[in-house]
Order: C-alpha cells, then structure tokens, then sequence
C-alpha cells in the first residue's frame, strides 16, 4: 500500500494499515477456497475477515471519520456506505455456510468493493487524517481503539 505521505508513522494509521493488510491477504484466501469449491473454508474466511473489520470499523467510524466529516461529507459518507454492504456480506456467513447458492460470488463481489474500498482510505483518508486532524482528534481516535480494540496477526494468513 501507499508509503508516499510518511501517514503510517502515525501509529493509529499504523494500526489500521497493518488491518488492511490483513483483509488483503484474507481476500486472497478466500479467492482461492471459491477457486476450490470450499464452501465451509470460504465461510470461515469470512468469518475472520469480519473479526478484523469489526474494530477496524469503529476505529474509523467513531474516531477518524467524524474529524474528517466536516470537510469531506459525501466521501465519508460513501465509505461509511460501503463499510455496511461488506458487512450485511459477511454477516451472512456469522453461523455457518449461508444457505443462498448465490452468497459465494457476492462475498467476492464485495470483496472487490473492500478491496477498492481499502485504496480510497489509504490513499484518501489516511493522508487527508495527516493533514487535517488536531492533536485532540488523534487523541478521539486512540480512545475508541482502547475502547474496541482488536488484534492484528503480525504476519498475515
């Protein structure tokens, strides 16, 4: 991902871009279990792309997005949009392999929307955060991530 700005030195950046990375790599496992016909490693994947995602979220949607929203409103908006089709996705696989013979290829469809979705905030968002955000809103972000917390692997699946 990008490295042009230095907004990764943040460590609350960081930590989101280290999620990111996460969620790619988990893409890419899930792509190849559709490749394989498995069903029930696809659900899991899903599953564990939702675990990442779910603090990820509130970091974003509770800490950096409302420092953001003043200056960039339908931006935020559309990603916070986004952040709710992947979601109702992935949800479907909460207990088990979703009984819909069509869930497979929209997991994949709004992989492809997470996937886009991930560049628009590394190259949008985390340098637009750099740049705009007050010493007491990078504190508001760091709040919510003690609140939610969330653990990134530090070496992806």
């Amino acid at each position: 991902m990008c490295e042009y700005c230095g907004c990764q030195a943040v460590e609350s950046i960081g930590r989101l871009t280290r999620e990111h990375d996460t969620v790619v790599d988990m893409i890419g496992l899930v792509r190849d279990a559709h490749r394989d016909g498995d069903l029930t490693r696809t659900a899991e994947l899903a599953r564990d792309i939702a675990a990442v995602l779910a603090p990820h979220t509130q970091v974003e949607e509770h800490g950096l997005f409302p420092a953001l929203a003043g200056d960039f409103p339908e931006k935020i908006a559309t990603l916070e949009e986004e952040h709710r089709a992947i979601e109702a996705v992935l949800a479907e696989a909460a207990s088990g392999v979703p009984a819909d013979p069509a869930w497979p290829d929209r997991l994949l469809d709004a992989l492809a929307v997470l996937r886009a979705h991930i560049l628009k905030e590394q190259d949008g968002v985390f340098p637009a955060a750099l740049a705009f955000l007050s010493t007491e809103q990078w504190e508001a972000v760091e709040a919510v991530r003690a609140r939610v917390g969330g653990q990134v692997p530090e070496s992806s699946p």
